[in-house]
């Protein structure tokens, strides 16, 4: 069966029947819980950061929360489904909160394989100042509470508590050394006016120094489009109108995270945060948490096979 007809894990727990003379299935519910060049400021989508450091917003953790109004709520399969358990799942929000106050920790050149790059960057930020680290890991929060009510073990590469980074190659060796069944890196560009859309990286061939992504460029793909797929569905978001020909897709060969990735591993940019309609989309606490949504569908499709 094609992606785009898979059903949605969640829509298909909820219709799951409950088994005549056993005890009735039980929902539950549960509050939401809740890493780009140097010069650009971010690795992955090569945009612009902020011009200036903007005030972050005091981010609330949801996973530490009991505010229900920041989100529909999350819900657990019901009792005994599992369809996740013992798959391990790494989550790397991009980049970090605290890094625009390291500076000199953050543009330290890494090793990636056929050059070298900075150990990580500030990311961008909405017109209105919420930061695109804010967003990435509230949207990865939210995530690891939906993979972990399916069963999965979820790690995340970093949750806001570094005091910078981690640098990317420590965020590919993550997932390698959690030997991770998938990998899914989560950002928001950041482009200009009229650029909007979201769009999946995938890894290129590299095969040069410390990178070989031989053996994840077939499953990742595989990956990347189950993602595609399921976070158009559950946002209504459209690939992006200026990368990717319209596909939602696009290939790079430039990026640690993926050059030095041995496990299956994409990134998704889930908007871009300095066009005002997509700004409002993903500083809108509903949306993030069916982007959220869309990505554990899209990684629970792509382990289903």
């Amino acid at each position: 069966m094609s992606s785009q007809n898979r059903r949605p894990i969640r829509a298909y727990l909820l219709l799951a029947p409950v088994a005549p003379l056993a005890f009735a299935g039980v929902l539950v519910w549960q509050s939401v819980d809740g890493d780009g060049s140097a010069a650009n400021g971010r690795e992955p989508g090569g945009a612009p950061s902020a011009s200036s450091s903007p005030t972050r917003p005091t981010a609330e953790d949801p996973e530490d929360s009991n505010n229900s109004k920041n989100a529909k709520d999350a819900k657990d399969p019901e009792v005994g489904e599992k369809p996740l358990a013992g798959k391990v799942i790494v989550l790397d929000p991009g980049h970090n909160p605290n890094n625009r106050e390291h500076a000199a920790e953050i543009n330290r050149q890494v090793d990636i394989g056929a050059v070298r790059k900075e150990c990580d960057t500030t990311g961008t930020a909405t017109n209105g100042g919420y930061a695109e680290a804010d967003f990435t890991l509230d949207v990865a929060r939210r995530a690891r509470t939906l993979l972990r009510a399916q069963g999965a073990e979820v790690r995340l590469t970093q949750d806001g508590k570094r005091e910078f980074g981690p640098c990317i190659d420590e965020r590919a060796e993550a997932g390698n050394k959690a030997g991770a069944d998938a990998v899914v890196s989560i950002h928001a560009d950041g482009g200009g006016p009229g650029s909007r859309g979201f769009h999946v990286i995938l890894p290129g061939e590299v095969h040069e120094g410390k990178a070989d992504t031989t053996a994840i460029v077939k499953p990742s793909r595989k990956l990347g489009k189950e993602l595609k797929s399921h976070f158009a569905e559950e946002t209504g978001s459209k690939p992006s109108n200026y990368v990717g020909n319209d596909t939602g897709f696009t290939v790079r060969t430039d990026l640690g995270g993926l050059n030095l990735s041995t496990v299956p591993k994409v990134f998704i940019e889930c908007g871009n945060m300095r066009d005002a309609k997509d700004a409002d989309r993903l500083t809108d606490a509903a949306w993030r948490q069916r982007a959220a949504h869309g990505i554990t569908n899209g990684i629970g499709a792509f382990l289903a096979g």
